[in-house]
């Protein structure tokens, strides 16, 4: 049992806090800005505390922030907090004023028509969304009046995972402004008593630690405290910028004196079991190694160096080869050779000569590998208390040989036959993981993604750590027959060194007066069982008064653990049986109040549960993932403020003025094929141009002429990262990846720094971390119209991380500018009065007139009052509109 997941809780505190007048206020653009710089701008964040119970391996954690709008105008905050992608969010709260808005958690579907309807009333959006590589982000919004004080409270659980015999609390702290009161509580509870306990800081010194920091632990119970004064969070010592930025990271173990533990609370019971003292059992591994072209380069290097590092590891008894595939599939040798000193030099001399090549062939590869392991056992090649397991690592989809994920995991299950667990590592973000995932947990192994960093080699060498001392096989634990209800996972191919099997389940009779588990196993000499008896009175009374102990928490533990196993046969079930595993976990998740991949939370105002505020969704695993339709709603209204610059129509343009409560707007007349930079940001890397088409049958004269865009480039040269919108499809690139979506579909993409969501006929939302967000608006008219053809807007939603050096028809206006209007008089319009305006050192006359906002609604669209500036924005723009014509969308 390989389980490395960081535990229990990972923060990114506190909020990006956004101050805005209100409402729709270009301010909130700029003074984020200055925020991030270290400014407060009326809003005080005057408490944040972590509180995290952990009883019996279960953590309960409690984020609680508090702040007040000491501004005389009302101000937008935002509270973001990053928690672990294994934890369930149980609860959300409001607090504004001493009136509290609860969280309800409903399944997907109902929250999702619930959450539509509270958008469209302007409500406020909170989401969880994938973040890192352990990582998701909840965030939440909420608007507060001049003097008002809000309570942000956020509660999750999750069971810590043993990794590397330690179970580790990992906070990534990041408040980004001093904090008044600032504290992190943890408090932990563990039956069995508390062997180890640590607690440290990468962003503060040793010094300030000591002062700032307590941690302690006697008997069953331990206790870590950290509360920096403000002069301790400062950078310097006349700094306002806050020190509090990186990990702190709390780590304990619990003593072994028996191998196992049994816990039993109310009719529930948890089993632990985790032997020491061992002997490791010898493994015959098999590495398959793809060399593709993709390979090339740091991926190839990376490998390489890790593989190099595994060798170093590798025990004498142990038997290995490696299998390279690419267009072919090549071996070191023709079976399995024991990692004797000159076997493991001469592989070291063939890891360091592997070069990259041609096609990825998965199929033939894995195959080969798996008739090795056969093989060597039935030829009796390698000692018969050993156990066999294959590792392989790939950076993409099968592109040669047998393609078809569906038959290659056909093959694959036949021709392991359930005898030795599969491990797949997927390099990078360009394949398809929910086919490695669901190919490796088919055959008893997991999948797990090598991120693309600077660590690749330390993550693959890590890895082999987990899986390199199994302890024993063919594990199974056992309880008293008709006994025991409701049971969780209690078989294991493996149980490896530092790692747990944890069991949970009912007891049929909770009045019972002892209760006994063995553990079977297979171990490098002999099979063994471990026999843990209970007496019930006794635990009772002895788990009754314990300060620590927070509810129900074994029967808490339990559902937890059963939903997260239900969740993970889903993914390879289908028909009755999927449907079956959806309901029971559906129902479990609504039953305990947990945040799943099936069911969302709704924060209500306490007088009408109709009247949705606030939900928290979560995502599927892993960095890039087709999330669920609600999902994608959540990602399109972040802020249900209008946009600051947009371009729509025929096409129109227009530029919020914050200074003035007002807007600009002008028209570009221009030939159907024409590209337009609407973006440049020469420092960020950031550009979007635009390409204009016209109406099927087109007007000579061009000021009576329809013009739209119809197609939009956007990209990010440092990112590697391009989408080319039409009317039609959207089509990204990452490097060398290519994938093509219609707008029939919903889905959300993601990866590190990047999030493109598509909204089904509606919009397509684009976001480049915190700090910059597009929105692709999709205009369809009838097909068979004479006339018009569909066409596209595009708004910038958030520019704030954009440079000072952007350009571009819209980019140009991200910077503040001042104009003035005088000598407002009648026109030959009385609804369109015109008047003077002095711009850049300009005097123009301009025409009050309006566009529409299609952002929320695409049919209807919402008005917008603005001054227009004729002749192509001339005056307004820099130079002439010609300047910003460019030779291609890219």
């Amino acid at each position: 049992m390989a389980s490395a997941q960081w535990p229990c809780l990972i923060l990114a505190l506190f909020s990006v806090l956004v101050a805005s007048g209100f409402p729709r206020s270009h301010a909130r653009l700029l003074e984020k800005r200055s925020l991030l710089e270290g400014e407060v701008n009326g809003i005080d964040v005057y408490s944040t505390k972590i509180s995290c119970k952990v009883t019996s391996r279960f953590a309960h954690n409690v984020v609680t922030t508090r702040a007040v709008n000491r501004a005389d105008t009302a101000k937008e905050v935002s509270f973001d907090v990053e928690l672990p992608k294994t934890a369930f969010i149980t609860n959300f709260t409001l607090t504004i004023d001493g009136v509290t808005y609860p969280g309800n958690v409903k399944e997907k579907e109902v929250a999702k028509k619930q959450y539509e309807k509270a958008v469209s009333q302007g409500k406020t959006a909170g989401l969880v969304k994938a973040s890192g590589r352990k990582l998701e982000k909840f965030t939440v919004s909420v608007n507060v009046a001049a003097g008002s004080k809000i309570t942000f409270e956020l509660t999750y659980e999750e069971l810590l995972k043993r990794h590397k015999g330690k179970y580790e609390m990992y906070l990534k702290v990041q408040p980004k402004q001093l904090v008044k009161h600032f504290e992190i509580e943890a408090d932990i509870f563990e039956p069995q008593g508390i062997s180890t306990l640590d607690a440290e800081a990468s962003f503060i010194t040793n010094d300030l630690l000591g002062s700032a920091l307590t941690k302690s632990f006697s008997g069953k119970k331990g206790h870590v405290s950290f509360k920096p004064s403000l002069d301790q969070q400062r950078s310097c010592p006349t700094c306002t910028e806050s020190l509090l930025n990186g990990d702190f990271t709390i780590t304990y173990d619990v003593n072994r004196e028996s191998p196992a533990n049994v816990q039993i609370v109310n009719g529930y019971f948890v089993h632990f079991f985790a032997p020491q003292g061992l002997p490791t059992v010898p493994k015959n591994v098999v590495f398959v190694i793809d060399i593709s072209g993709s390979m090339h380069g740091r991926k190839m290097e990376q490998t390489k160096d890790a593989l190099l590092k595994i060798l170093d590891d590798v025990k004498e008894e142990d038997y290995l080869n490696f299998i390279l595939f690419s267009g072919d599939v090549i071996t070191w040798k023709d079976n399995l050779v024991q990692a004797t000193p000159e076997n493991i030099q001469e592989a070291r001399t063939f890891v360091r000569n592997i070069q990259d090549q041609g096609m990825t062939n998965i199929n033939d590869g894995l195959l080969r590998g798996i008739s090795m392991l056969n093989k060597a056992r039935e030829e009796h090649r390698v000692p018969e208390r050993s156990t066999s397991i294959i590792i392989m690592l790939t950076d993409g989809d099968a592109n040669t040989g047998e393609s078809r994920p569906p038959k290659i995991q056909e093959n694959v299950r036949n021709a392991i036959g359930g005898k030795f667990p599969l491990y797949n590592l997927g390099f990078g973000d360009n394949l398809n993981f929910n086919f490695l995932e669901s190919m490796a947990l088919e055959n008893h192994g997991i999948a797990r993604r090598i991120y693309e960093d600077s660590d690749a080699n330390l993550q693959l060498q890590g890895f082999y750590e987990e899986v390199a001392n199994p302890l024993l096989t063919s594990v199974e634990v056992e309880y008293p027959e008709n006994a025991i209800l409701d049971l969780t996972k209690n078989t294991y191919q493996h149980f490896y060194d530092g790692s747990e099997i944890v069991v949970a389940g009912r007891l049929v009779d909770k009045d019972m007066n002892n209760f006994k588990a063995d553990v079977k196993g297979h171990g490098a000499i002999n099979d063994l069982t471990f026999t843990e008896e209970v007496d019930m009175m006794e635990m009772e009374k002895a788990l009754q008064k314990q300060d620590y102990i927070f509810g129900n928490y074994i029967e808490r533990l339990w559902a937890y653990l059963t939903i997260e196993q239900l969740l993970e046969k889903r993914k390879n079930a289908l028909g009755d049986e999927k449907e079956n595993l959806t309901a029971q976990a559906l129902d479990l998740s609504l039953k305990y109040h947990f945040v799943t991949p099936l069911t969302s939370m709704v924060v209500t105002k306490p007088e009408d549960n109709e009247n949705q505020m606030a939900i928290a969704d979560k995502p599927g695993e892993g960095p890039v993932d087709v999330v669920p339709p609600s999902m994608a709603y959540l990602n399109s209204y972040q802020s249900p403020l209008t946009p600051y610059y947009y371009v729509d129509g025929d096409p129109h343009f227009i530029i919020q003025v914050p200074e003035k409560d007002d807007a600009i707007c002008f028209n570009i007349d221009e030939e159907p094929g024409t590209v337009l930079s609407l973006i440049e940001d020469p420092i960020t890397g950031f550009t979007v141009n635009g390409q204009i088409i016209g109406d099927k049958r087109g007007s000579p004269n061009s000021e009576t002429r329809k013009t739209y865009f119809g197609k939009l480039g956007i990209a990010n040269t440092q990112m590697d990262f391009w989408i080319e919108v039409t009317t039609e499809k959207i089509t990204l690139w990452n490097a060398a990846a290519q994938s093509t979506f219609s707008w029939l579909d919903t889905v959300t993409v993601t990866q590190d720094g990047l999030s493109v969501t598509i909204n089904r006929k509606k919009n397509i939302v684009v976001s480049f971390g915190d700090g910059v967000t597009f929105v692709v608006v999709l205009h369809q008219v009838w097909k068979k119209h004479p006339v018009h053809q569909d066409f596209l807007g595009f708004y910038v939603v958030d520019s704030h991380r954009m440079s000072a050096q952007t350009h571009g028809l819209l980019g140009q206006f991200f910077h503040p500018f001042d104009f003035k209007v005088s000598d407002i008089h009648s026109g030959s319009d009385p609804a369109k009065p015109h008047a003077t305006m002095v711009v850049k050192n300009h005097r123009l006359t301009v025409t009050r007139g309006s566009q529409k906002d299609y952002r929320k609604d695409v049919s209807i669209g919402t008005k917008v009052d603005c001054w227009f500036v004729h002749n192509n924005g001339q005056g307004l723009i820099d130079g002439v509109h010609s300047d910003y014509i460019v030779p291609d969308l890219f």
